[in-house]
């Protein structure tokens, strides 16, 4: 399991995915699921990956094949005229990648090379998109309606951004969001971990603005953890006392009476 999450603002896109893969309690390991590719001046894209590991290994091996070859035609990423097209690209390559795992491990393997992903980007013209590549090869865009995606283990950390998230919020404040998302969910759920990358795409700046590897030993991630379950604390020690007397009110509700 993983968990990652592409968000959308009037500045820009932020981007953060874990880093654990594991397949059972004494079987973890670390391995990369943010990518990114750019041309100076004209193009940032960038793919988050979940599920099956040898899937998502394999298409982007494929991603980057494709930009080393020196006949770039079918190279979506840096070809792709929309982020429209470079999503289409990138979805039939997963599809086909998992139809023919499938194929090849016939009908035991049906299910079992399920992945998805997240595309994030902007060409130069064009507005930042974000979009989420089911393993089926279809998609969906992000809007102001649904700002973000999350894939991964999504249900720990999706309440904290639905509170937090405003569409105009600086790109720091998206980032101290994102990471109370994610050490909820670390919290909740072993198969998510550190390290975590982050990565934020400016609007019109066509490369990243910022990037970075929180790691175990991390100061401010260490300091957002403690003070976020601090406040929790703090916040409902605040809210009225439940009282078995008088179920539908609060001890506050009777010394008022």
């Amino acid at each position: 399991m993983t968990y990652c999450v592409g968000m959308v603002l009037e500045r820009g896109l932020v981007l953060m995915s874990d880093t654990r893969t594991n397949s059972g309690v004494d079987n973890i390991s670390t391995f990369r699921k943010m990518f990114h590719w750019q041309v100076p001046g004209e193009r940032v894209i960038a793919v988050m990956c979940a599920g099956n590991l040898a899937t998502t290994q394999a298409v982007i091996s494929q991603l980057e094949e494709r930009t080393k070859e020196p006949d770039e035609r079918d190279n979506s990423l840096i070809r792709g005229r929309t982020m429209f097209n470079v999503a289409t690209e990138i979805g039939r390559l997963l599809r086909s990648t998992i139809e023919d795992a499938q194929r090849s491990n016939g009908e035991a393997g049906k299910g079992r090379f399920t992945a998805s992903m997240i595309l994030a980007g902007q060409i130069k013209g064009m507005q930042p998109r974000l979009f989420m590549i089911y393993p089926e090869g279809n998609f969906i865009e992000a809007s102001w309606d649904t700002p973000f995606f999350q894939i991964g283990e999504t249900k720990y950390g999706r309440p904290i951004i639905l509170r937090g998230y405003e569409r105009d919020m600086r790109f720091e404040d998206a980032v101290k969001l994102l990471m109370v998302s994610f050490d909820s969910t670390i919290k909740a759920n072993l198969s998510v971990g550190l390290p975590l990358d982050l990565l934020v795409i400016g609007k019109d700046e066509f490369a990243p603005l910022h990037q970075y590897r929180v790691t175990g030993d991390d100061a401010f991630f260490e300091t957002i953890s403690s003070s976020w379950g601090a406040a929790l604390r703090s916040a409902l020690d605040a809210l009225p006392s439940y009282s078995f007397d008088s179920p539908g009110g609060s001890e506050r509700d009777r010394d008022v009476d």
